[in-house]
């Protein structure tokens, strides 16, 4: 699972997108698939993105809303940056992340 790089406007892997901004629609759109929708707590960080990172995303056992997430990036040569990560969630959305989509959501109700 490589990271994407589409001129470094977003690094994205599997199931997380970070941005420096997202369209509140796109935004939503995303946390109903079952994504993550991240952007830099602060935006200097956007710079630390090298290709070839390896991502780890911090905080997601304790994932509420309003408390950020942290992100850390395993550079090739084995250097670290760690740095803020903001996100939107509420209960709702964050028990949509968890059960992979909002509809995986809503099949669990039955």
């Amino acid at each position: 699972k490589c990271p994407y790089f589409p001129s470094k406007a977003v690094v994205s892997t599997q199931s997380t997108g970070i941005v420096r901004s997202f369209a509140r629609i796109h935004e939503t759109n995303l946390k109903k698939q079952g994504m993550l929708p991240l952007t830099f707590a602060d935006p200097a960080d956007y710079d630390k993105v090298q290709p070839g990172d390896k991502i780890s995303i911090n905080g997601l056992t304790s994932f509420a809303p309003g408390v950020p997430l942290s992100c850390t990036l395993t550079h090739g040569d084995g250097t670290t940056d760690t740095f803020a990560l903001n996100h939107t969630f509420n209960e709702n959305q964050i028990g949509w992340f968890k059960a992979g989509s909002a509809l995986n959501k809503m099949a669990e109700g039955k």
